[in-house]
């Protein structure tokens, strides 16, 4: 059993690193998670410990992020909002930009990629004069290993069988051995980057559509609400941010508005 001073230790370090809150219920998956990190680097938790109070090197922060984040996630996850967004949403910024031929879409805590890789294929098939725009997709994470993941854009048979279409998966995948390869021209499209959103993202500029889904849940609510303040100046007028489906964010902002469009709740900036 690992001492009580451990857990704490590390609870108090993924919620100064990284905001993440483990309640005390909660401790079963730090020890867990620990030991799964100590078997892979062949010390013990008491050595992990030691090593991150007295000698943090950012190759160990980075994997102690790593393992104690939440990956889950799979293509298209919440269909309705991928309708919503190809019926309604990329209509309207199509014709709002139309002047000066730019969308930027960033997916916040993308994970492996699933989800920025979805938005770009719903792109490149409902909406191809956008191959002509200056069409920017980021997918961002707070752990280095799965945005290294999501860059190699190779899933496996159990991943392409969660949400995506078989007609994606025959257009847009190939396979190689017990790995699907999604084709390059998906993969371009988006720039995968290893945020943290404790931190400072101004300098991503402005954005016409944010997906923050299924990650707010995990702060405790001072760190929702200044996440969810700064994620609102980052976004253009006339623009939109997603959560997840069964998310019932905070209140936040001033100029923010909810609306429902076809049955799913979505947020924009008039």
């Amino acid at each position: 059993m690992v001492k009580k001073e451990i857990l704490n230790f590390f609870s108090d370090f993924a919620l100064r690193h990284i905001g993440l809150n483990f309640s005390k219920d909660k401790a079963y998956l730090i020890q867990s998670r620990l030991d799964e990190l100590s078997k892979e680097l062949g010390i013990s938790i008491e050595e992990l410990y030691h090593d991150s109070r007295n000698r943090l090197t950012n190759e160990l922060l980075n994997k102690i992020i790593d393992v104690l984040t939440t990956n889950e996630t799979y293509f298209f996850r919440d269909k309705i909002q991928f309708d919503v967004l190809r019926k309604y949403i990329l209509p309207e910024l199509i014709k709002k930009n139309e002047s000066e031929k730019r969308l930027r879409i960033w997916s916040c805590a993308c994970s492996t990629g699933q989800e920025p890789y979805s938005i770009a294929m719903l792109i490149d098939e409902y909406f191809p004069q956008l191959r002509e725009w200056n069409l920017e997709i980021i997918g961002s994470d707070v752990s280095k290993k799965v945005i290294e993941y999501a860059k190699e854009g190779s899933f496996s048979q159990v991943e392409v069988n969660r949400g995506l279409p078989a007609r994606f998966l025959a257009r847009y995948f190939k396979q190689k051995g017990n790995r699907w390869l999604i084709d390059k021209k998906i993969r371009d499209m988006v720039r995968f980057m290893q945020i943290n959103l404790k931190d400072d993202f101004s300098y991503l500029g402005k954005f016409d559509i944010i997906f923050c889904r299924y990650v707010i849940i995990y702060f405790p609510e001072h760190v929702k609400i200044n996440i969810l303040n700064r994620l609102e100046e980052r976004l253009n007028k006339g623009s939109y941010l997603f959560f997840g489906g069964s998310e019932i964010p905070p209140p936040f902002g001033k100029n923010i508005k909810r609306k429902n469009l076809a049955g799913c709740l979505v947020y924009f900036v008039p």
